[in-house]
């Protein structure tokens, strides 16, 4: 005799609403904002504001892996939002090494870059999280 399938808690239900509860949706706002904020101040930084050598670096591509996330994160992709909390950490610890190694600008370009994967960081976990106890809860709903 076979158990019936049981969907997993991070795809969505039949019956789900069609928009997100409040505390999802700011998460997912908070989560755009801080990787579009991460994109522009990569490009920002490596093109015009210290870049390595004038004119440009080509550093600037290291902005690449970022533009994938962003179609995910406004489709709402759940993988998208776990693989991105820790990729971060990449950007993360680049900004740690360039915060504490560069001076002036550069160095408070890097700080604003760690404030922001932390942001983004932060704000992925807890959209996981709000998504994953609202299916749950979904689904202890509907079995009653």
């Amino acid at each position: 005799m076979t158990e019936p399938s049981v969907a997993h808690a991070s795809q969505a239900a039949p019956n789900a609403p069609a928009h997100p509860a409040p505390h999802i949706a700011q998460s997912r706002a908070a989560a755009v904002a801080s990787l579009l904020g991460l994109i522009v101040l990569g490009l920002a930084w490596e093109l015009w504001l210290a870049p390595l050598r004038p004119g440009g670096s080509w550093w600037v591509i290291k902005i690449v892996p970022l533009l994938p996330a962003l179609p995910g994160l406004l489709k709402n992709r759940m993988y998208t939002y776990r693989w991105l909390s820790l990729m971060v950490w990449l950007y993360f610890t680049e900004g740690v090494v360039r915060a504490t190694s560069e001076s002036g600008l550069s160095a408070g370009l890097a700080t604003l870059q760690v404030v922001l994967c932390v942001a983004l960081f932060v704000a992925c976990t807890l959209h996981i999280r709000l998504r994953l106890r609202d299916a749950k809860a979904l689904k202890t709903d509907t079995a009653a």
